[in-house]
């Protein structure tokens, strides 16, 4: 019986042989890719989102490889990573970039079983949706504190571009000042960029000039909180603690957290049962969070804000609530009403309060 022996042993050895690419092949991670808007840096946009990424890594271990690409324009170039990142085998796409939205679509519908995610915009389809946070409930609170510290009675705030979401925090950040000094007045220097320090700078530097005691920025760099560390103002950081680069002016942050969204969404899509439904967390979700409160702010200033922020997070107070008039006196919400994430998603306009004139007004 010796050549049948021969012939079991060479069958278990094909065998073994077939089956081991198999197996590797079973085992081999899933590719995740991340497409950033500006450099990584150690602070601000797209540093959070690179701290969520690595959170994310260390959660899901070997099952996932992920890749980055920073500073990547939102045109052309974004088609080109996007696609580069679905033809090279990724399973799943973060496009972590407003600009990127039309483009996203583009690609998700070429990539049918690629899944695309991005962050900050509204569009969805089969293997596409976006995700987001409620950053203007931080800046309510960043309001309210500012509101109560003011000396000039003007808050300068450092925009990117004037969409709905730069328009929420905006609005909100008025409103929470406003609601305790209604003196308040809020300048708003456009920087018509995400990510350039030198006009950043520059914008903040305008602002100081005008009377701007307070300021804040949505801008991805630190070039604003640098300006009013350098000039005696205070600050509102955006994104990350940036309390490091102004120990003086910062009085606190409000900060994104993606970590946990990432791992659950990619947890989900690797089981097989994630669906296309937009994501939009806030305080109480732990997608965003204050740093902590300088010092310098007084007792009875943090202890309105911590008990402001127990309630957001508790849902019984929101701060888009009625009466809500525009800068020219049109009732955009009724007294007692809460703004739904529709009207939020589509904001257009400055509340009272905002003493610039957005660009698009006529």
């Amino acid at each position: 019986m010796p050549h049948r022996r021969q012939f079991i042993r060479s069958a278990a050895t094909l065998a073994i042989a077939l089956a081991l690419p198999l197996a590797a092949h079973a085992q081999a991670p899933a590719k995740v890719g991340f497409v950033y808007v500006s450099p990584i840096g150690d602070a601000g946009w797209t540093y959070q989102h690179d701290e969520g990424r690595k959170e994310m890594e260390k959660a899901l271990g070997s099952k996932i490889e992920s890749r980055h690409v920073e500073s990547v324009a939102e045109g052309a170039d974004a088609e080109r990573v996007i696609r580069e990142f679905a033809a090279s085998g990724s399973k799943i796409v973060f496009a972590t970039s407003f600009g990127y939205m039309n483009y996203v679509e583009r690609v998700a519908r070429q990539f049918p079983n690629v899944t695309f995610l991005h962050a900050t915009g509204y569009k969805s389809a089969k293997n596409f949706a976006p995700y987001n946070a409620r950053f203007y409930e931080g800046r309510y609170l960043n309001g309210v504190i500012a509101g109560k510290m003011t000396k000039s009675n003007v808050l300068g705030y450092v925009g990117a571009f004037p969409i709905p979401e730069v328009l929420q925090g905006i609005n909100a950040f008025t409103l929470g000042a406003r609601s305790v000094n209604p003196n308040v007045e809020v300048r708003v220097i456009w920087a018509n960029s995400w990510y350039d320090p030198g006009k950043e700078r520059e914008a903040a530097m305008t602002l100081i000039s005008q009377g701007a005691d307070m300021l804040t920025h949505h801008t991805d760099s630190t070039a604003t909180v640098q300006a009013a560390e350098e000039k005696g103002a205070h600050a509102f950081a955006y994104h990350s603690d940036m309390s490091k680069y102004a120990p003086r002016a910062q009085l606190t942050a409000t900060t994104h957290h993606w970590g946990e969204f990432y791992t659950r969404t990619v947890d989900a899509v690797l089981a097989g049962n994630w669906k296309p439904e937009g994501v939009w967390g806030g305080m109480k979700d732990g997608m965003i969070r204050l740093a902590p409160l300088n010092p310098v702010v007084p007792a009875d200033v943090q202890t309105l804000v911590r008990d402001l922020e127990v309630r957001i997070k508790a849902g019984s107070f929101h701060p888009f609530t009625g009466p809500l008039a525009d800068q020219a006196g049109k009732e955009r919400l009724a007294a007692g009403v809460v703004m739904d994430d529709a009207a939020l998603s589509r904001m257009d306009y400055f509340v009272q309060g905002v003493s610039s004139r957005l660009p698009t007004a006529r």
